[in-house]
């Protein structure tokens, strides 16, 4: 019974994304019925100008967003769970860094058009584009990391910073030379949450895009609302499949850094 469970969940999950990747190899531009094998409408991505620039757009605006939200993320959860006033408030502090977490998209967005709407009036910064965009992907993807980082930490013993101590290890080299090493697998999941969270956003990216920042999400979007294409099968297909070897990437990593 359990198997059969887990084999239905697996199915709904996967046999949509194999539907896709099929109907991307159809020779068929509409309906449903099989044409025949083809590659046409992955050649046909590489002259489409706008599905470039929106792969461009994503990677570099999820690599940014990654970059930062893995660096702050690490910072905070070495904050709560290392430093006295973070143990001292931390119960409040945790709230905190959930919120992001089980807000909607929709208020979180809403919420950044309002705070960047003001920065905008009062010093002229975050017009929208990619720099407000990698702002607005940060504000949601930090939590996530900080918590994949704090389970990592509360795995750890405490005793590590008192050897440290005995050893006559100054702060600095025991991140370095201790901590951060055996940090180096939440950190490295942390980092592969965000950055998928980052490909796969929607809403927020909506709010926060301008003219010449359009992202593949922004694009299949339009684009299903005239009528999905066999091109966007074949882009959502790659884009599955580079998450995927991304996702398999990081896991050998985690596990060679245990």
């Amino acid at each position: 019974m359990t198997r059969a469970v887990a084999l239905s969940a697996l199915a709904l999950l996967y046999l949509p994304m194999l539907a896709v990747a099929l109907f991307s190899l159809n020779r068929t531009r509409h309906g449903l019925g099989w044409g025949g094998f083809t590659w046409e409408w992955y050649l046909r991505l590489l002259q489409n100008e706008a599905v470039l620039e929106a792969t461009r757009n994503t990677f570099l605006l999820a690599l940014l967003s990654t970059l930062l939200a893995t660096l702050l993320g690490t910072l905070l959860a070495l904050g709560l769970e290392r430093h006295p006033f973070g143990r001292r408030f931390r119960g409040f502090l945790e709230t905190l860094l959930y919120l992001p977490v089980v807000t909607p998209d929709l208020i979180l967005a809403a919420a950044l058009v309002v705070a960047f709407g003001f920065l905008r009036q009062a010093f002229s910064l975050f017009e929208p584009g990619l720099p407000a965009m990698v702002v607005g992907h940060v504000t949601f993807q930090v939590a996530f990391v900080a918590l994949v980082v704090m389970s990592r930490l509360q795995g750890l013993p405490r005793e590590l910073d008192e050897a440290a101590r005995d050893l006559y290890a100054t702060y600095p080299v025991y991140l370095r030379r201790v901590l951060l090493p055996l940090l180096t697998p939440g950190i490295v999941a942390g980092a592969m949450l965000a950055f998928t969270l980052s490909l796969d956003d929607f809403v927020i990216s909506f709010f926060t895009a301008g003219p010449t920042s359009q992202t593949l999400p922004l694009l299949i979007y339009a684009s299903a609302r005239r009528g999905v294409t066999p091109e966007i099968h074949a882009v959502s297909t790659l884009i599955f499949l580079l998450t995927v070897l991304a996702v398999l990437g990081g896991e050998r990593l985690t596990r060679r850094s245990v």
